[in-house]
């Protein structure tokens, strides 16, 4: 998990590494506040649960309004629009 974000991979999904630390820590505070996982995997390490999100496309820093957002596709799968307006915090 933490070798994903060693690579360049990742970083360049995201748009930058300043980019990639406010997404992660923007969905790590959702998590732990009792969001659901957007992806499948046997963890409970909440780390490793966005770092999937975002390598699968499930997760997106909108930095038109500075908040995380579920992609179209999740959101049509997942049943009902699990967007995450953080600006409150």
């Amino acid at each position: 998990m933490i070798d994903a974000l060693k690579e360049e991979t990742i970083v360049n999904k995201v748009g930058g590494r300043f980019k990639l630390s406010a997404l992660i820590q923007k969905r790590l505070v959702a998590l732990n506040s009792g969001a659901r996982p957007l992806v499948d995997i046997n963890t409970e390490d909440k780390m490793e649960i966005v770092v999937q999100e975002i390598l699968q496309d499930k997760i997106y820093l909108d930095t038109t309004t500075s908040s995380v957002r579920a992609t179209e596709e999740t959101r049509e799968s997942a049943g009902g629009p699990p967007e995450l307006d953080l600006s409150n915090l």
